[in-house]
């Protein structure tokens, strides 16, 4: 495996294109695209003098946060169900090599999975979603395909959720996410719920954590990245369950990122437990961000719909998956037949950056996913001013113009 993950190295190419000087509307890296509080950044300050070695699974001050962050929300946690380590992406991997079988992924998922899978030598069974929402394998085809694939050899053990989801900016409902919890645990497949867009959910209050259905066979991820905007500071939190089988994968992922990762660095790991404490300045700058999010993923699928192409319509989080399938034929005479492609022309001669479907298993379908957050400013004035905006963020003039340029490319292959 030599190739860079699909999204830093979509970053890294918008990157040097706006180096060069080209305008480019980046929709292709799902970076939150606002500023540290000050309240985090103070934090950090204070900190920074700490140089020592931390604990392994995390300080007990940020564990007890974190455990209080998650018994606030229904999730009665003690500290000792949470480990912490450099973002949640090391703590999925870590997972992946401690829990044992092959692991089942809806298609299309977070591009990471499927390679970390490779990496800890798992085979991956992939389900696609059913139409509500992304994120879970589509139930009425999930047991059979456990079935199937346990007879051609394959051990499908675990199962990874993204909830809410990465590409799709939806989230699947309680009756949805309950109905497929019930088919993982009467196949005898360990669930791990991706949380990460938790607090980002446009309707806060629809939001159920799957581990609140099924506590005892659930271990929820989550982090700082995308709520606080903290992405390059490596936040990842980890809750199991509250049992043996929860102890024993604790005591195994210490293991782990002993080996690895050694600790969270400490200065971040004093700042996290402000995040996880949630003053009212960090809550309201959280319902600030989800708003934001909202609005202008919002404005860009009306610019997506307004194109004729089929996408559901976000409830979560800053992106969208638009299938171009209505425009195929249009797309067939520009010689574009594939999601890569799609991509690529996109680039290249329109001068806007997604992310093709094939990046996230999505290989056969003219999908494409389209992230909003970058569209806020580049500098922290002007992000601190989208902020502010909230829902009149559609308005500014930064964000309308570049809303304009994807509905102006969209209109080339409609």
């Amino acid at each position: 495996m030599s190739a860079l993950s699909p999204t830093l190295a979509m970053n890294e190419a918008v990157r040097l294109r706006q180096a060069r000087g080209e305008r480019v509307v980046h929709l292709g890296f799902g970076e939150a695209g606002l500023p540290v509080h000050p309240l985090l950044r103070a934090a950090l300050e204070r900190s920074s003098g700490a140089n020592a070695y931390g604990t392994v699974a995390g300080s007990t001050a940020l564990r007890t946060s974190v455990a209080g962050y998650y018994a606030r929300r229904g999730l009665e946690t003690e500290q000792e169900q949470v480990l912490v380590g450099p973002g949640s992406k090391a703590l999925l991997y870590a997972l992946l090599m401690v829990l044992d079988g092959d692991l089942v992924l809806p298609r299309p998922a977070w591009v990471s999975y499927e390679p970390q899978a490779v990496l800890a030598g798992k085979e991956v069974l992939r389900v696609d979603i059913p139409t509500e929402a992304g994120g879970v394998p589509d139930p009425a085809m999930l047991g059979d395909s456990i079935a199937l694939a346990r007879k051609r050899g394959l051990d499908p053990r675990i199962l990874l959720l993204t909830h809410p989801d990465n590409p799709t900016g939806t989230f699947a409902s309680t009756d949805l996410l309950t109905a497929v919890l019930g088919i993982a645990r009467e196949h005898g497949l360990t669930v791990i719920s991706d949380e990460i867009y938790a607090e980002l959910a446009h309707a806060p209050d629809e939001f159920v954590s799957a581990a609140t259905i099924d506590p005892d066979n659930v271990v929820v991820t989550g982090g700082l990245s995308k709520s606080h905007a903290l992405g390059g500071w490596r936040v990842g939190v980890l809750r199991a369950p509250p049992n043996d089988e929860g102890r024993r994968l604790i005591d195994g992922l210490k293991s782990v990122a002993s080996e690895v990762w050694s600790c969270l660095a400490v200065p971040i790991d004093a700042a996290a437990g402000v995040a996880y404490d949630e003053p009212p300045e960090l809550a309201e700058f959280v319902r600030a961000a989800r708003d934001l999010h909202r609005t202008v993923s919002q404005a860009a699928f009306e610019v997506v719909a307004g194109a004729g192409l089929a996408c559901r319509p976000p409830t979560a989080a800053f992106y969208l998956y638009p299938d171009f399938a209505p425009v195929r034929e249009r797309l067939a005479e520009l010689g574009i037949s594939t999601s890569v492609g799609l991509a690529d022309h996109l680039l290249e001669q329109l001068s806007v950056a997604v992310l093709p479907g094939a990046a996230f298993g999505d290989e056969t379908a003219l999908r494409a996913r389209l992230a909003t957050s970058l569209l806020y400013g580049e500098t922290e004035d002007e992000r601190w001013e989208a902020l502010s905006a909230g829902r009149d963020a559609a308005g500014l003039p930064r964000v309308r113009s570049a809303l304009q340029t994807l509905s102006e490319a969209l209109a080339t292959l409609t």
